[in-house]
């Protein structure tokens, strides 16, 4: 049988339209696959932003470099701030001096030693040791210091203040320029001595002991033994001139002892 014979240009008519279709179908793909894949991409970079700014950790790094930080919570946002508590300030203390004098503490009895044959004189050990330095370089020169009063307790300064202002019929404020009340006296301390001339007894505590060859003594040498005069004239605590009364200052305690105080009155 014979093939019908299709005329050429009925051919290219009929063929012209799949061709058509088929590119049509073709494009259509590439264009849902490259849609596709730009979704994906854009999902892939959103989530891992997100992911990233949510997991991102609080440290000194993020917080100087100006990173930004994740939301606080209200309840730590509204947390009170409790203060720790403010020291006290301690009211500055009162010099404490009476009628010019100073308090001292009373040296403990098992810290003083016997200046005299008989143990009546007791000072602090480091004194005991350079008055009786002293005293045996002043004898040597024929000068003879003779001590009269060493360490006091309160119960023989309270004879020596009031019963002494009775016996005289003294005003306290008299009485305290020669004498310190109980607990104002600078024999409490164990540092200090009265000390008398043994060739002029009649001078003893009294102001003529500074006309004695002890006294003159004690001017150019004492301060070789670290004694001083406690109380010289027109001294600032207006206590009456005592030449016969010296204090040790040649340790620590005995120094902040005496400056100390001197210093606190002057203020």
């Amino acid at each position: 049988m014979n093939e019908i014979e299709i005329p050429e240009a009925i051919r290219e008519n009929v063929e012209s339209p799949k061709k058509s279709g088929l590119a049509l179908s073709m494009l259509l793909v590439l264009g849902i696959v490259l849609c596709a894949s730009v979704v994906g991409l854009v999902s892939v970079w959103l989530f891992s932003s997100a992911n990233k700014s949510v997991r991102q950790p609080i440290n000194d790094s993020t917080i100087e470099s100006g990173s930004p930080q994740p939301e606080v919570k209200l309840e730590q946002a509204q947390k009170p701030v409790i203060s720790p508590p403010q020291a006290q300030t301690k009211p500055a203390q009162p010099s404490g001096d009476i009628l010019g004098h100073l308090p001292y503490d009373l040296a403990p009895e098992s810290e003083l030693t016997a200046i005299t044959a008989d143990g009546s004189l007791r000072m602090r050990p480091a004194a005991a040791q350079k008055f009786q330095q002293m005293q045996a370089a002043a004898k040597a020169e024929g000068i003879n210091l003779v001590p009269i009063s060493a360490f006091r307790d309160t119960k023989t300064q309270e004879q020596l203040f009031f019963d002494v202002k009775e016996q005289r019929v003294q005003d306290t404020t008299k009485r305290a320029e020669v004498s310190a009340p109980p607990g104002y006296s600078e024999h409490h301390t164990g540092y200090a001595i009265d000390l008398g001339d043994g060739n002029t007894p009649a001078t003893n505590l009294e102001p003529e002991f500074a006309q004695t060859a002890a006294f003159g003594w004690l001017e150019q040498n004492a301060l070789k033994y670290s004694f001083e005069l406690s109380f010289p004239s027109d001294n600032k605590q207006g206590i009456s001139y005592e030449p016969w009364h010296w204090r040790f200052v040649g340790d620590r305690d005995s120094l902040e002892t005496f400056y100390k105080a001197r210093n606190q009155k002057q203020e």
